[in-house]
């Protein structure tokens, strides 16, 4: 299984998939090349666009097919991201902005997420907690100047949170618990985006323990997406990204490659990390205001599962691939194998 952040964002509805169709796309057929080079058997996509009847995730699947690795299996839900509200909620004193939305977006469903399976998805039992509201999480770090209309209306979902069940061959199923996190930054003194980012990730431990009103997750099952936060370099409030590496119900397998450890010997932003720079999965500039490479992406199996083996597929500059993945997105995929029950 495996997550991977292919930044297939446009700046408008409907030019994702007619980059797609024209199927000359540098940025798109890069992902699909590293995707096929991966070929895992379940894989979950952030920053995808997301439009009705899944027509750019299709189109998508048809250019990783071409490389002769085919998903039967896709699953999406209209994300938070651009679904607009009739709040002035990032306080710019105009209405229908991109930061009004429940989660930030130019139009509905940009940088959505979404799942490529070659293993049946029940998708009927499919848990979407993304109209959970931010104020009903126990503890939530609201906003201190978060006004009570904003309160009934704003949820915590960013992108979503799903739980999605995987049909295994001999009749089991494997949850996929799936999110998308803000970044902690583009805000102000009040600290809106770190706070949410937080909260999101804060979600899962609460759902684990039982504490809302959703059934938790019964294993096996396995945490993926993009956290949006590095457990250790960065700006960002890290108290539950920590816990949930150390919870004893998921394990943290390290994926690691060597790519990212070479990027960081370059010097620059990185040579400060705290963070083991082989454990990262995203290449941002590494420049002074600049985050620089991070670890943002996970898979999160849980306990009972066995790791058989795990990686960043970030080869060092000159190996196979490595121009792929850099021209595919600045994320790098996450993967992870098991040994199914």
């Amino acid at each position: 299984m495996a997550t991977f952040n292919v930044e297939l964002s446009r700046e408008g509805p409907g030019l994702l998939l007619r980059d797609l169709l024209r199927g000359d796309d540098p940025q798109a057929e890069a992902a699909a090349a590293v995707i096929a080079a991966a070929a895992p058997d379940v894989l979950v996509l952030t920053g995808i666009d997301y439009d009705h009847g899944l027509a750019a995730l299709s189109a998508f699947a048809a250019r990783i097919a071409a490389r002769g690795v085919d998903y039967p299996h896709r699953f999406a839900l209209r994300p938070n991201t651009g679904w607009m509200t009739p709040l002035d909620l990032d306080g710019d004193g105009q209405l229908g902005g991109p930061g009004d939305a429940q989660g930030w977006g130019r139009f509905a469903g940009e940088g959505g997420m979404a799942i490529l399976s070659r293993l049946p998805l029940e998708t009927g039992a499919v848990q979407d907690y993304s109209r959970f509201l931010w104020a009903d999480l126990p503890g939530a770090l609201l906003p201190p100047d978060m006004t009570p209309e904003a309160r009934a209306v704003q949820r915590l979902s960013t992108t979503g949170h799903w739980a999605v069940p995987v049909i295994l061959p001999g009749g089991g199923r494997l949850t996929l618990l799936v999110w998308h996190a803000t970044p902690p930054v583009f805000d102000g003194p009040e600290d809106r985006n770190g706070r949410r980012n937080h909260d999101e990730a804060a979600f899962w431990t609460a759902l684990l323990d039982g504490r809302l009103s959703f059934a938790p997750p019964s294993p096996p099952f396995v945490l993926l997406g993009d956290s949006n936060l590095d457990p250790a370099d960065g700006e960002g409030r890290r108290e539950a990204i920590h816990a949930l590496l150390a919870d004893p119900r998921l394990q943290d397998s390290g994926p690691r490659s060597e790519g990212g450890a070479e990027a960081a010997g370059q010097g620059g932003v990185n040579a400060g990390h705290r963070g083991d720079p082989a454990l990262d999965t995203a290449d941002w500039p590494d420049e002074p205001g600049r985050p620089g490479n991070m670890r943002v992406d996970l898979v999160l199996p849980s306990a009972d599962l066995r790791v058989l083996e795990a990686g960043v597929l970030w080869p060092p500059l000159g190996a196979p691939l490595a121009e792929e993945a850099r021209a595919a997105s600045r994320h790098r995929l996450v993967w992870v194998r098991v040994d199914l029950p």
